[in-house]
């Protein structure tokens, strides 16, 4: 198993556009550019989608989840992560990526720093990878009550 240690900020130009990699570079890319079309067509369509992060708590289908990222992209944070120290695991009709989120929340003239422990699963719907599971989380509880607070107010 090879830990990948190049980031992946949705910047990146990938000549595959059909692999696990392009799948992982949209999702960044419309995560980082707050683009909630290209989110929506990252996430699989169906109430099979799941989403457990330090933000929404459990989600479920892709409504509950579109809300959780139309709260980060319509507020008035401004949230940049890249995904870095992975791995990825593939079978023919799946895969999964296991790794580590950095970046920052901007508000207020205030940056925070963040640190998050990710997995994502996707999986071939029609040809395409389409993200069915996220989850996200953070060892440092006064970095999530603050990330929190930045985002939602909690």
């Amino acid at each position: 198993m090879q830990i990948v240690e190049q980031p992946i900020s949705g910047a990146e130009t990938i000549a595959d556009t059909s692999s696990a990699l392009a799948a992982l570079v949209n999702f960044y890319s419309a995560f980082n550019n707050q683009d909630l079309e290209l989110m929506e067509a990252n996430w699989l369509q169906s109430e099979q989608a799941s989403m457990s992060n330090p933000l929404g708590g459990l989600k479920r289908g892709w409504e509950e989840i579109k809300r959780v990222y139309e709260n980060i992209f319509l507020g008035s944070a401004l949230v940049y992560v890249e995904f870095y120290g992975y791995t990825i695991h593939e079978s023919e009709k799946s895969f999964f990526v296991v790794g580590h989120e950095r970046g920052s929340v901007q508000i207020n003239n205030r940056k925070l720093e963040l640190a998050i422990r990710t997995s994502r699963i996707y999986t071939l719907h029609d040809k395409q990878w389409k993200q069915i599971h996220h989850h996200g989380s953070m060892d440092d509880a006064q970095l999530l009550s603050r990330y929190q607070r930045a985002i939602i107010g909690k």
